[in-house]
């Protein structure tokens, strides 16, 4: 239950910001926080600290500047072991497989590998989705590092996230991590344009 919960507060805050929904999912996460561990109820407290009272434009903009217009920050998380490569068409087949086995579409067309997906689908199905949260954890972990390096809020939602992973990183995730950060995606000129955000670079 705690664990469901960190995974659907993570979903809420790192969705697109709204006028319409936006207050009421902070407000859900403040009401859920007395329900979760310190460790994962303080980073999303300060995260709504962090935002509120900012005008639904600028944390749009915000959102923008801090997820569309750098993949070192993209909440895609295949891109990060499999970047612009024809194996990504294979991560992001398996993912989408994976939930409709347990009775899950992704919404509004989006890619099955966006995070407040994945993040919603482990909160619902529980197991399925934990596993593959935890199959994607050096991707999550170098997120975690660049929101950090980028001096964003969104970085405390992702230690939540973090946290909330079964078990803890294996010495394979470490290696991964490290890995990736000395080389990033790999890369591959095919069908790049679907993965390309409009306007945005491939750093």
């Amino acid at each position: 239950m705690t664990r469901a919960l960190a995974f659907q507060a993570g979903s809420l805050l790192l969705s697109h910001p709204d006028p319409e929904t936006w207050h009421e999912r902070t407000g859900a996460v403040r009401a859920a926080a007395p329900l979760l561990q310190a460790r994962l109820a303080d980073p999303l407290l300060r995260f709504c600290d962090a935002v509120e009272g900012v005008p639904w434009v600028d944390l749009a903009a915000r959102y923008f500047a801090t997820f569309h217009r750098t993949r070192r920050r993209t909440l895609d998380l295949t891109y990060y072991t499999d970047g612009d490569t024809r194996r990504r068409g294979a991560s992001l087949a398996r993912v989408k497989a994976v939930m409709r086995e347990h009775g899950w579409e992704p919404g509004d067309g989006g890619l099955p590998d966006f995070l407040p997906t994945l993040l919603e689908f482990a909160a619902r199905c529980g197991e399925p989705g934990e596993r593959l949260l935890a199959e994607h954890r050096p991707a999550l972990d170098l997120l975690w590092h660049a929101l950090d390096d980028h001096g964003s809020p969104y970085a405390d939602v992702l230690l939540t996230v973090r946290e909330a992973l079964p078990g803890g990183p294996t010495r394979a995730d470490r290696a991964a991590v490290r890995e990736l950060a000395r080389t990033g995606p790999p890369a591959e000129a095919v069908g790049l344009e679907p993965f390309t955000p409009a306007g945005g670079d491939l750093r």
